[in-house]
């Protein structure tokens, strides 16, 4: 299928370099996204370990485009796929985590979530509300992920990256520009780790106040349905839900893709959902709340790949 995208005669897996880690031709995205929808990557390489990947970058021929997925959570890939190769960072090698005083070094691959009980452990505070973020640990530097208060640029110590050319880096906060839910990212950049700094605290009151966030998140959001969390940004001052409420919106639904009754600003599939209903029903609430109030909302959700 997307073989002659390129032009190519054959698949582009009989030119890539051989590497330790896997190749998987024709793999389905969908169950890489909380969406659960979109199309297949050409090929999927999941990477062994940082030395895996920069002998495939390093080597794959120049013309194959590369694209970088992580959790899946913030993420909605359209129905006709991604060409070239896709790279997901889900080896152990790219899940361990270290401290050094009231510094945490996390992989980019480990899921925000299995940081709790590391942080509980050894009394590190202050990180709570990443752990509440949907996703993997390297997906919090580009969109500068926050919550409850906090953004990953209010935390954020260095974290070591690898460009397109397999060259290693190591980076701090103005090399990222941090604003709200944003950065100057790189397209080429892949995160390896991510330091964030905290405080002492007692194990105790880390857990109770990952727990309240928990509720509250159980009780304001649809966070046991297919969903990719906020889908629009918050204009200056705004707060999206509330425009996309007043703008007529709640209840709206194209196709298996609806919004949610819980939280106007969280797009749901219901379950037969294509990325293009998803997809036609945000751009549908981004008309009908610029009609109503002369703003235009801005995607939250990363949208990539073809459509069919």
């Amino acid at each position: 299928m997307f073989g002659r995208l390129f032009g190519a005669k054959t698949p582009i897996l009989d030119s890539l370099p051989e590497v330790r880690g896997k190749y998987i031709e024709n793999a389905k995205l969908a169950k890489h996204t909380w969406f659960g929808v979109g199309g297949p990557a050409e090929v999927l390489f999941l990477p062994e370990d940082a030395d895996d990947l920069r002998t495939f970058l390093v080597r794959k021929p120049e013309e194959i485009p590369v694209t970088i997925i992580g959790g899946g959570s913030n993420l909605l890939i359209r129905d006709g796929g991604i060409p070239g190769v896709v790279i997901k960072l889900d080896a152990p090698a790219f899940k361990k985590v270290s401290f050094n005083g009231t510094e945490v070094t996390a992989g980019a691959g480990l899921r925000n979530i299995d940081l709790k009980k590391e942080l509980i452990a050894h009394g590190t505070g202050g990180l709570e509300f990443v752990c509440s973020v949907p996703g993997r640990i390297g997906g919090l530097l580009r969109s500068n992920a926050g919550c409850f208060g906090n953004t990953v640029a209010d935390v954020f110590v260095k974290a070591h990256i690898m460009n397109g050319w397999g060259n290693v880096y190591e980076t701090t906060a103005e090399d990222f520009n941090f604003s709200y839910r944003s950065s100057m990212f790189p397209d080429d950049w892949i995160v390896l780790d991510v330091t964030l700094n905290g405080h002492m605290a007692a194990p105790e009151e880390i857990k109770k106040t990952m727990d309240e966030q928990m509720a509250y998140r159980k009780k304001t959001q649809p966070v046991n349905q297919k969903t990719a969390g906020s889908t629009f940004k918050n204009p200056e001052g705004l707060q999206a839900w509330k425009l996309i409420k007043e703008s007529g919106c709640a209840g709206l639904k194209v196709g298996g893709a609806e919004v949610s009754d819980k939280h106007c600003n969280f797009l749901i599939n219901r379950g037969k959902a294509t990325a293009e209903d998803i997809e036609e029903l945000g751009e549908m609430i981004i008309e009908k709340v610029k009609e109503k109030t002369a703003i235009t909302l801005e995607w939250e959700v990363r949208r990539m790949g073809v459509k069919k």
